[in-house]
């Protein structure tokens, strides 16, 4: 009766107010004060009081609606608190829901009784990281709409609201909010009347239709990539794009229509083309990459068969002067044929110069076209016309021409080989996706394409045969292999209930299962749609490279006219002669394509490498971010723990038996989704105890419940909880320490204001997490722990872990500024959990890693997703960030020290000292060799192995 006469003593303070009546569930008094500081009194000691309700409005348009209902409300006496939006209104007092009704309907306005749930798909512009993401969530979390999907670029929510009315709350948030079509009103189910198994959290990726993917050609060089995303962004309608050189594809997000996308880029001067689905995608890009490589290979070989022999006729002794009318006509005959060769093999070089002169551009192309062009000319100028040159000066250079066409060709084709090897992984993912379903209809086996199969067949999994689409087992049992999607090298078990999901293999049993998620819903559809657009995705490092490419043609052009005016006007005799090989070699040997391919290249090899192995990337930012990493902090639960708890032991302090302690809990806790109140759950199920319903139930967020059951008032929660509601405990804290000590969660249930009994929960480590932390820690990292639990508990774990910093005793919304403390030391943190409480701390962390088991928000917060659930995908994402960070500064630190040594030479800045001049061959085997080398180097991420090898048990 504490708790009655604590409401007793506020009450009676009030003037002119006299109690006739007080119980736990009721209060009548007589007063002529207003209801509102009797609401505030009881209110304040943590209690509810009279009617709380949120109904629904429509019809108010503007303030001024608002206002009216706001005036009719203020005159009440039974009503104490009112908050009035356009489209809801909350309201507390004794008066009915009906009487309120009643206000609203005479005012004009409706009361929407059962609200239409409406479906609704947004693209977000302004979101640029995490934290934008987690601000946008908190501004939409209201009762009435509940988020679906968001990420940085698409939003999907159920709401009763309009869609205008989610528009204006995301503008007030400070971001752009542009509907798609919705779609049809969400459909209520009984949920009672459903058997089947909860979800798993999901892998989102942006709803279909959000990002479109297009396959690009004549492509060469990073001028191209920012040409092609130039003429992307002016269409109408694209948010952003992402153009990647690696792959020749580009990602567009918005609402503008494929057909326009690709207009503008043909009138841009390059290819474009859309794939219906990813199968024909990879089948039309392998098409197009044979095919450069074969056309190529083609052209090389006519270039290197013209320009060998004339190259071995040259350094064998043979004159290239021309120096009699003999000389002129062979010569002359020479290069006709030369001409013939840039015309047919070298075209290519010369057409996408034509067409990026047009656009006011200047590539690659524009670069060898020149060079092999000025040689060309001046070689036929030579033997047309010998007397208007020195008689030294008559020399030829069509080997060069050719050569440099032939080398630089054969290099493009070495090139392309490498680049089709850098999307394997994601095409082992694609591989896995079977094309034929066996559905059970009417009892009978019928083999279906998988385009056919729709959500709610039954499917029939063979033995050694892969999973068509994502459903639950409703008979059989067997053990699927599922590494190839989570990175999980033992086979698992699946029973009825259980998940399977497309692309896994099944072994030797037989299942029955229903279809759930089909086509581009299924897990593995996901998770090649974000493994693709990480690929697409460009690290804050790029932007250094890319600067610089969007002027280095022009600058080499700029250096090769001053370099020719140099030796023309201040070079030795003859003059001519210096002036065209140094400019021709100058032109030649940029190599625009090292630097723009220096990061795609390492980016897409590396977000492979990373589906390979369980671990999926939002973008390559995050790879970079991940790279400087100095702290982990680990929360615990379902972290470095299974996620499981259990109870594991018990204490008395009453005449109840230890399974009235457990029931009268479990009543308690029963529809809570806390992990500590489903082990009591699952307990008392375990005990066939039957539960209690309750009422007056209230959460503490970080403390615990109470509530009522059979007109007994009980608390459960922690030692906190139980001194702000003066329990005593002191004559069990010592048993409280005592499981504490073991490693275990505590909790007391007090009944009646009377300490009940305590109840031990311990939720087991997963078997990898000491390996794990030590791995981290061998790494130089500072391996930190997170917990709300008690501090003894917390150090028990964390001992048997090896980790030395702890934190407990942290509310849920305290997470977030532990981290911020952090960084405000310095420190540079991934976050690591898998909780919708971890998603506020995930989002501000440097870099948030979201276990896969987790929840959706937690996955949406972090820049990392664990397929598998293992601490050891830390680790491995760490270190896989860490290498490719380091494979894009080698790559570009090559192109640079390239460019910036070859130019120069090329230019003549060693002519004091070796007497000669770069020849222009020589500059373009060194072109092509540099690209050659830069996507080489990026292979090597695919041979990328953790550091530790281990084996999950």
């Amino acid at each position: 009766m504490r708790c009655v006469n604590k409401i007793r003593d506020a009450i009676s303070l009030l003037p002119q107010t006299e109690i006739i009546d007080i119980n736990t569930e009721q209060l009548t008094i007589t007063s002529d004060t207003p209801l509102s500081p009797l609401f505030d009194a009881v209110t304040a000691l943590g209690y509810q009081v009279g009617y709380h309700y949120q109904l629904p409005l429509s019809g108010l348009s503007c303030g001024r609606c608002v206002a009216k209902i706001e005036q009719a409300l203020a005159e009440r006496d039974d009503i104490a608190h009112f908050n009035i939006s356009k489209q809801l209104a909350d309201v507390s007092g004794s008066i009915s829901e009906q009487a309120l009704t009643d206000i609203i309907v005479e005012l004009g306005y409706q009361v929407v009784t059962n609200p239409q749930q409406h479906n609704y798909n947004f693209n977000l512009t302004g979101l640029s990281c995490g934290k934008c993401v987690a601000k946008l969530t908190t501004a939409l979390t209201q009762d009435n709409i509940e988020i679906v999907t968001i990420d940085k670029n698409n939003l999907n929510v159920k709401t009763s609201l309009t869609a205008n009315e989610i528009i204006a709350l995301v503008t007030t948030a400070g971001y752009k909010a542009i509907a798609i079509t919705p779609s049809q009103p969400a459909t209520l189910i009984d949920q009672s009347l459903v058997s089947e198994p909860k979800p798993e959290p999901e892998i989102t990726a942006p709803p279909q239709g959000q990002a479109t993917q297009l396959l690009l050609s004549g492509l060469t060089c990073a001028s191209c990539v920012a040409s092609v995303e130039k003429a992307i962004k002016a269409v109408n309608g694209v948010d952003s794009v992402n153009v990647n050189l690696a792959e020749r594809t580009a990602l567009i997000y918005g609402q503008a229509s494929p057909q326009a996308v690709i207009t503008a880029i043909e009138q841009a001067g390059y290819g474009a083309e859309q794939s219906e689905d990813d199968q024909s995608r990879r089948l039309r890009q392998q098409q197009q990459n044979q095919q450069t490589v074969t056309t190529h290979m083609r052209n090389a070989m006519i270039a290197l068969g013209l320009g060998l022999p004339m190259m071995a006729w040259g350094i064998f002794g043979g004159s290239m002067i021309i120096d009699s009318t003999a000389s002129q006509i062979s010569w002359g005959v020479v290069g006709l044929i030369t001409l013939a060769l840039l015309v047919t093999a070298g075209k290519d070089f010369y057409i996408n110069s034509w067409k990026a002169f047009r656009h006011h551009r200047a590539t690659m192309d524009t670069l060898v076209a020149l060079g092999t062009g000025a040689a060309w000319l001046f070689s036929m100028a030579v033997v047309i016309a010998p007397t208007m040159f020195p008689v030294a000066a008559r020399h030829v250079y069509f080997e060069a021409s050719a050569m440099i066409i032939g080398l630089i060709t054969l290099g493009h084709a070495l090139e392309a080989r490498a680049r089709s090897r850098t999307s394997k992984a994601l095409e082992r993912l694609i591989d896995l996706q079977p094309q034929t379903a066996i559905v059970v209809e009417n009892g009978q086996d019928i083999e279906r394409p998988l385009s056919e199969v729709i959500a709610g067949m039954t499917l029939r999994l063979k033995p050694g045969a892969k999973v068509a689409v994502d459903g639950y087992v409703i008979d059989g049992n067997s053990y699927i292999d599922e590494s190839m999607l989570t990175g999980e090298p033992l086979a698992v078990h699946k029973k009825t209930g259980d998940h399977v999901r497309a692309g896994t293999i099944n072994q030797q049993g037989s299942l029955l299962f229903k279809a759930e998620h089909i086509g581009s819903d299924t897990m593995l559809a996901r998770i090649i749609q974000l493994v693709r657009q990480a690929q697409s995705s460009k690290p804050a490092l790029a932007r250094l490279a890319d600067t610089i490419s969007s002027i280095f043609v022009p600058s080499v052009m700029i250096i090769a006219i001053l370099t020719a005016m140099a030796w023309y006007y201040f070079g030795p005799q003859p003059a001519s002669v210096y002036m065209l090989v140094a400019a021709t070699t100058v032109l030649i040997i940029a190599c625009p394509c090292a630097l723009g391919l220096a990061t795609p290249m390492s980016v897409t090899v590396g977000v492979g490498r990373a589906a390979e192995l369980g671990i999926l990337i939002k973008d390559a930012e995050a790879m970079q971010q991940a790279a400087s990493i100095d702290t982990v902090v680990l929360d615990k639960t379902g972290t470095l723990t299974e996620g499981k708890p259990q109870v594991v032991d018990n204490k008395i302090y009453n005449a109840l038996t230890r399974e009235q302690l457990i029931q009268l809990a479990a009543s308690l806790e029963q529809g809570s989704e806390h992990p500590l109140a489903n082990a009591i759950v699952e307990s008392a199920r375990q005990q066939q105890l039957a539960l209690s319903p309750h009422s007056n139930f209230n959460a503490y967020t970080g403390l615990g419940v109470s509530g009522t059951i059979e007109q007994q008032q009980l608390l459960l929660g922690n030692t906190k909880f139980m001194h702000q509601n003066e329990i005593n405990i002191s004559h069990a804290e010592a048993d409280f320490d005592f499981i504490a000590s073991q490693g275990v969660t505590p909790v007391y249930l007090a009944q009646n204001g009377i300490l009940a009994g305590i109840i031990g929960i311990s939720d087991p480590l997963r078997d990898d997490s000491l390996s794990a932390v030590k791995r981290m820690q061998d790494m130089g990292l500072n391996v930190v722990m997170l917990t709300g639990d008690s501090v003894k508990t917390a150090h028990v774990i964390a001992a048997k872990l090896g980790i030395s910093d702890v934190v407990a005793d942290v509310l849920p919304d305290g997470k977030a500024a532990q981290i911020t403390l952090l960084q405000q030391q310095g420190k540079r943190v991934a976050m690591v959990g898998d909780g919708i409480n971890d998603a506020p701390a995930l989002a501000l962390a440097e870099v948030g890693i979201a276990m896969g088991s987790g929840t959706d928000v937690a996955i949406e917060s972090a820049q990392f997703t664990l397929m598998r659930h293992s601490l050891h995908g830390v680790a491995d994402a760490l270190e896989l960030s860490k290498a490719t960070l380091r494979n894009i500064k080698e790559n570009l630190f090559g192109a640079f020290i390239y460019n910036t040594l070859g130019i120069p030479i090329a230019a003549g800045v060693l002519f004091p000292l070796t007497g000669t001049l770069l020849s222009p061959v020589i500059a373009g085997a060194a072109m092509a060799l540099s690209s050659i080398t830069v996507v080489s180097n990026a292979n090597r991420l695919r041979l990328f192995k953790p550091s530790q090898q281990h084996q999950e048990k």
